[in-house]
């Protein structure tokens, strides 16, 4: 008998010494790790990168914003499909999969002779990335015991959230000396090796089961997640300047898509052939987890478009200061992962989450007052702020969540985690970007000057953030550890 995403483990007369397993299980983990910083690195590099190319490639600013919104939507169409991927797959060729992705797509974007193959390479990118996460998730959940997840999912922490946050930062270096095509140039190499050493090294770990797929519940989720993911994108466009189609339009149709898609994956989890299983859902636990992790990406996203913005529009920081400035708060997260996550494993995600909540929603209201000459030190302390208070919860929350669930639906928990997370990215720099544009647009036409207006808009969006930032702090008081889950007989030690 197997079960899928567990180990099979060999005869007795045949079975590894447990220390063998362990320092297989620590290579894996730490491959995918990796590969997963650098692939999750690439979501967030473009933003700076924007201004040179429009200039380099002569395009305007909407059409620009298509290298991080075709990435989002690919990363929303992908990601619900990688359940059924991890179920029907073994983990070695999964992994071979979207390391080649993402190293095909960075080659396609280092020799892209125009903008339009640009967009292609970052689509390409984007699928190779959707995929490493769940991979990277669900593994950790099959191979860790419980009582040392916290440290591990520490380490899954650093990737989550410290790789999007030094995007820019590295970005700003790059372009500070050399061409915009040095930002895939310099990844593919380190791509390419990962991929090497990972198809060398990389041993399977899981059990792949015959999971038949459901092609109208892959075409629902594409353009449900597709659709709602660009009219989030969409809303934050039209705030700049008018769209060619309003985003309310494949907003509210995304929306309608995803009904008919959930209300199917309903019908088809009974005979156990659901593309994305939503019993998920039924763990409370998993459920506030993933409500608390999609705040926290609205707000991660929204203070990592707003920010730069209030620094190099309004207090006149170049685009390496800028990234300078948000260099220290990746770092602190990066340092504080490992340290939570034992933490977590001794005391239980409680003295973390709530007070990492009450931390992110502090910095969040003192930003809603930031002026013309409001001091950098005082931004940074913010920042830094808002960077400890989400470390204290990536942890505990991305371990209480798949925890909560049984072995046979941890690759599902994982594809539904991914994509909250991207719907939720997306909608906090719309909502953000919009309510940032409207506000300092009203305020321009009332007399005020641009840097008076824009301003007065960072203010209102943070403003949004912080009450936002309020359901966070409601839910972390109901999160708690769930109950650990006995290992079936024929997987024991010994067995």
């Amino acid at each position: 008998m197997t079960t899928d995403n567990t180990i099979v483990p060999a005869p007795a007369d045949q079975a590894a010494p447990p220390e063998d397993h362990a320092a297989r299980n620590k290579l894996v983990i730490s491959l995918l790790l990796v590969s997963a910083f650098v692939v999750i690195l690439n979501e967030t590099i473009m933003g700076v990168a924007l201004p040179h190319l429009m200039h380099d490639l002569d395009i305007t600013a909407g059409a620009a914003q298509w290298l991080t919104t075709a990435f989002m939507l690919t990363m929303a169409v992908v990601i619900p499909v990688t359940g059924f991927l991890l179920q029907r797959l073994n983990t070695r060729p999964v992994f071979i999969l979207a390391m080649s992705l993402f190293s095909a797509g960075t080659l396609i974007s280092a020799i892209a002779p125009g903008f339009a193959v640009l967009v292609i390479g970052r689509i390409v990118q984007a699928s190779g990335t959707a995929i490493m996460m769940p991979l990277l998730m669900t593994t950790v959940m099959t191979l860790v015991p419980p009582e040392s997840r916290g440290k591990t999912m520490g380490n899954i922490s650093i990737v989550i959230s410290v790789a999007p946050a030094i995007g820019p930062t590295i970005s700003g270096l790059i372009l500070s000396v050399l061409d915009w095509r040095w930002m895939f140039i310099l990844v593919l190499p380190i791509a390419l090796g990962a991929l090497a050493l990972g198809a060398k090294r990389i041993v399977n770990v899981t059990t792949p089961k015959d999971a038949p797929i459901d092609v109208l519940s892959v075409v629902l989720s594409a353009i449900g997640f597709g659709g709602f993911v660009y009219g989030l994108s969409g809303l934050g466009e039209a705030a700049h300047h008018p769209t060619p189609v309003s985003p309310w339009i494949p907003l509210l149709v995304g929306a309608a898509v995803i009904a008919v898609f959930v209300l199917r994956q309903l019908s088809l989890q009974k005979q156990d052939r659901a593309l994305l299983d939503l019993r998920t859902l039924t763990s409370r636990v998993f459920t506030i987890s993933v409500a608390m992790m999609a705040i926290l990406m609205m707000a991660m996203f929204g203070a990592f478009i707003l920010l730069p913005i209030y620094l190099q529009n309004v207090l006149g920081l170049s685009t390496l200061q800028t990234g300078l400035l948000l260099l220290p708060g990746g770092l602190v997260m990066g340092l504080c992962a490992p340290t939570v996550g034992t933490l977590f494993d001794k005391y239980g995600p409680v003295p973390l989450v709530i007070p990492g909540a009450v931390l992110l929603s502090i910095a969040l209201w003192g930003l809603t007052f930031v002026q013309q000459d409001t001091s950098v030190w005082l931004l940074l302390a913010a920042h830094l702020t808002l960077s400890v208070g989400l470390a204290l919860m990536f942890t505990p929350l991305f371990t209480v969540s798949l925890g909560s669930l049984p072995p046979n639906l941890y690759s599902h928990g994982s594809a539904v985690i991914g994509t909250a997370q991207q719907v939720a990215g997306a909608a906090g720099t719309a909502l953000f970007v919009a309510i940032m544009t409207l506000q300092a647009t009203s305020l321009t036409n009332t007399g005020a000057d641009i840097l008076t207006a824009t301003t007065g808009g960072i203010r209102s969006a943070f403003l949004c953030g912080a009450i936002i930032s309020l359901g966070a702090v409601a839910a972390a008081l109901f999160i708690k550890k769930p109950a650990p889950r006995a290992m079936p007989a024929e997987f024991a030690p010994g067995h």
